[in-house]
């Protein structure tokens, strides 16, 4: 199982309104250090998918949440719960790391 695309005409539903926690990978096609992050948020997704929903949300075609959320650099992950942000992760990460900021959410 791989982290979902979402856009700014799905957001509200795959994010906002979902049961559990969903971590959004805020990436575009040209950040070198979004495609190096991007097989580690699959990982975690395949080993946790009961815990928590990993989406991704290209900023070049949806500028308008990327706005929204404030992401001024990329990678950004901002972790949502009952439509909150809970959690933000700047940068690309090795897995453990990833792991260590999620660890309320992957417990």
């Amino acid at each position: 199982m791989t982290a979902k695309a979402t856009t700014s005409a799905t957001f509200e539903q795959d994010v906002l309104q979902a049961e559990g926690p969903v971590l959004v990978d805020f990436w575009a096609e040209w950040c070198g250090p979004c495609r190096m992050v991007s097989p580690v948020l699959d990982q975690i997704q395949s080993e946790h998918p009961e815990k928590i929903t990993i989406m991704k949300l290209n900023v070049d075609e949806n500028p308008d949440l990327a706005m929204k959320y404030q992401i001024t650099s990329i990678p950004a992950m901002k972790v949502f719960h009952k439509g909150e942000v809970q959690t933000t992760i700047i940068g690309a990460k090795p897995k453990f790391a990833l792991e260590q900021d999620l660890a309320a959410y992957l417990g």
